[in-house]
């Protein structure tokens, strides 16, 4: 067995251990129960007993976690789980420092990376021209994607947002359903409406999409459109063929930039067809400007579950033969 000792740290006078380790210690079970250690409070003195490598690691995480309350942040389940996550990892340096990147505030809410992999997702967006963000559900590279291309909107950085999407699953469908064609293509746009209300009032969503600087339409009606100065998701690229990831990416005109999205293990085309998203991997890894990151099972974000069934999805696929 590893040899046990105690450490002890101290917190900032300014700050309430309530804040640190929740009104019923709730927090403080959180972490006790992710690490082999034993952790009595007095005052405002932690003493941690424990293995040697352990301590270590609860240390850091309480500093990490004080530097989150220096910077305003509130402590809830929800942060340090995450915290505790990228310590046990030691996926990055600075835990405070992931979850402390903004990237929008909408009516006091801040949309935050939770993760070390989101992070960087939102760096390469902030670096690069093209993003590819490749990953199960959950792990919020549309919605990461969204409140980049709204954060450059703000700042005047582009004229206007096109949101867009490939309609697999309609295909020639379209024309028995009934409505105008913008009634029968909004189920396929729907999640994108959905993830701007969350980042504008809806009376701004409004006023833009009548002037054409927000656009949410098919992928389909890109074709032959040079987009100039314009942020550009183009959600769900897994059901693009390559011919259509080509000509998409070739819209690109001066001042815009793009976020591609899309999930490789959920692919809607029908038998035979290559998915474009799997295909340009293979074909654009050595351009300047251009990045792809890999979100995995780690950077999902919803319930608990759903990133069990991700990791158990991903382990089963890889069996087959």
């Amino acid at each position: 067995m590893p040899s046990t000792t105690s450490v002890k740290t101290t917190v900032p006078d300014h700050h309430a251990m309530v804040s640190l380790l929740g009104t019923r210690d709730e927090l403080l079970k959180l972490v006790e129960s992710a690490f082999d250690v034993e952790i009595l409070v007095r005052g405002n003195e932690i003493t941690v007993t424990g293995p040697e490598a352990d301590i270590a690691k609860v240390v850091h995480l309480f500093d990490e976690l004080v530097k989150l309350l220096d910077r305003g942040h509130g402590l809830d389940e929800a942060n340090v789980g995450a915290t505790v996550a990228m310590v046990r990892g030691g996926d990055h340096p600075s835990p405070a420092e992931v979850l402390s990147d903004e990237a929008l505030t909408h009516r006091g809410r801040a949309i935050r990376p939770k993760t070390v992999g989101q992070k960087r997702y939102l760096d390469a967006i902030r670096a690069n021209t093209v993003v590819f963000g490749i990953g199960p559900a959950g792990t919020g590279k549309t919605y990461l994607g969204m409140a980049m291309a709204v954060l450059a909107l703000r700042r005047k950085e582009v004229n206007r947002i096109i949101l867009t999407r490939p309609a697999v699953e309609a295909g020639e469908r379209l024309g028995f359903l009934p409505g105008t064609l913008y009634e029968k293509i909004d189920p396929y746009l729907r999640p994108l409406f959905d993830a701007l209300y969350d980042m504008m009032d809806a009376e701004q969503i409004q006023l833009l999409m009548e002037r054409g600087t927000i656009e949410v339409a098919p992928l389909a009606f890109m074709r032959g459109r040079t987009l100039n100065d314009s942020f550009i998701v183009l959600d769900e690229a897994q059901n693009t063929t390559p011919e259509q990831m080509k000509m998409f990416l070739t819209r690109l005109g001066f001042g815009s930039r793009a976020v591609v999205t899309g999930d490789v293990t959920q692919v809607d085309l029908p038998s035979g067809r290559h998915s474009g998203l799997r295909v340009v991997r293979d074909i654009l890894t050595d351009i300047n400007g251009v990045a792809f990151c890999e979100l995995t099972g780690r950077d999902v974000v919803r319930h608990r579950i759903v990133q069990e069934i991700v990791e158990a999805y991903r382990v089963f696929d890889e069996q087959q033969p």
